[in-house]
């Protein structure tokens, strides 16, 4: 586990860019973080760089949104779930057994005991001043090693 820090929305974007540009075949992603925090910037980043063209929103009441780019990506929002039956019950586990697509899923701190067995998690916290974000990056599984290897060497980002 590392830590990452920004100091703008910009900074935080760059992230976002940096991940899409590292994806090889697939990727997972559980992002955790409080409203506001930088989910949806994150996001919107990482679909801009994989050239995704519509607008990137926060899949909040349709719990899923999908795009289309250089990668399909499958956008969820877990918030309103309220037990790991919802997961089946929504498909869930259909998108995230996928190959060369992007998975990227906020609000996972109530399943994380579900969640597939290799994911990137990030977790995204405000730091001490309105624009700083804390962002710590942990490692599930070994499929996504190298990603997460790559990361920890990039330290904070900078403009």
């Amino acid at each position: 586990m590392f830590t990452i820090t920004t100091n703008s929305p910009e900074q935080t974007s760059l992230l976002g860019e940096k991940i899409a540009n590292l994806i090889q075949d697939n990727l997972i992603i559980c992002l955790e973080g409080d409203l506001g925090a930088g989910k949806t910037l994150f996001t919107q980043s990482l679909c801009k760089a994989l050239k995704v063209k519509e607008i990137v929103t926060s899949p909040t009441f349709n719990l899923m949104n999908v795009y289309e780019g250089k990668k399909r990506v499958y956008h969820f929002d877990l918030y309103r779930l309220e037990q790991p039956e919802d997961l089946e019950e929504i498909g869930f586990y259909e998108y995230t057994d996928v190959e060369d697509e992007v998975v990227l899923i906020e609000w996972p701190d109530r399943f994380f005991a579900y969640m597939p067995e290799d994911y990137l998690h990030l977790k995204i916290e405000r730091g001490d001043s309105e624009q700083k974000r804390i962002i710590t990056i942990n490692l599930e599984g070994q499929k996504y090693k190298n990603i997460y290897e790559e990361l920890k060497h990039c330290g904070n980002i900078s403009d």
